[in-house]
């Protein structure tokens, strides 16, 4: 699994943080990580949540990556930008439980992080037991065990519903304020990942045309 973590501004001092505990725990387990940035608060490209959800929704939908980790100051705001678009199901996660329970019950594909509310002492290991969680064994399998038939066929039933209330990708990233989309996707690290591995060479073509 190619998994990307991306920081907004107002958190990125924490990304090297986030990284270190990512990496440690999915890296034995045979996936990769991206970490697309913010990577420091003076970063010269500086991305807000509402960014964070618009860099996210590319990498999923042209399979750049299969999941992705992100947040913001409470967590919110960058779950409610990765929400608003096609392909994106994130889910808010503060600890080990919610991060079992999003990946058993929901099966999304991002979660998103509070970094500054509560980010205290231990941090990095509620990071590691949260991503040991959520990573472990195989998603979508339902909690309780006995609740797993109707939770999947709920999951089912909200791809479904996304398909029609969303238009597709690429005509979002062409309505969207051209200069926000460019300045999420101008990160120093984004061509290299990006490019390697984007699958939709639709969403590709468009992309290079907003970095030309």
């Amino acid at each position: 699994m190619k998994i990307a973590l991306i920081n907004e501004n107002s958190q990125a001092s924490k990304n090297e943080i986030v990284y270190t505990a990512l990496k440690k725990v999915v890296e034995p387990m045979g996936h990769q990580v991206f970490n697309y940035g913010m990577y420091r608060t003076e970063d010269k490209n500086s991305l807000t949540y509402v960014q964070n959800g618009i860099l996210a929704a590319i990498l999923l939908n042209s399979s750049a990556v299969d999941y992705v980790i992100t947040g913001c100051g409470t967590g919110a705001g960058a779950m409610l930008a990765c929400n608003s678009f096609p392909g994106v199901i994130c889910g808010y996660v503060v600890d080990p439980s919610d991060a079992y329970m999003f990946a058993q019950i929901n099966d999304g594909n991002a979660i998103s992080m509070p970094f500054a509310k509560g980010f205290g002492w231990g941090a990095e290991l509620n990071l590691q037991y949260v991503f040991e969680r959520l990573f472990e064994g195989e998603s979508g399998q339902g909690y309780p065990r006995d609740r797993a038939i109707p939770e999947q066929r709920n999951k089912k039933i909200l791809d479904e519903v996304k398909k029609v209330t969303y238009k597709d990708i690429v005509t979002i990233l062409k309505g969207i304020d051209q200069e926000l989309l460019k300045g999420a996707i101008s990160g120093e690290r984004f061509k290299e990942y990006f490019f390697e591995n984007c699958k939709n060479e639709e969403i590709a073509s468009y992309i290079r045309e907003i970095l030309a």
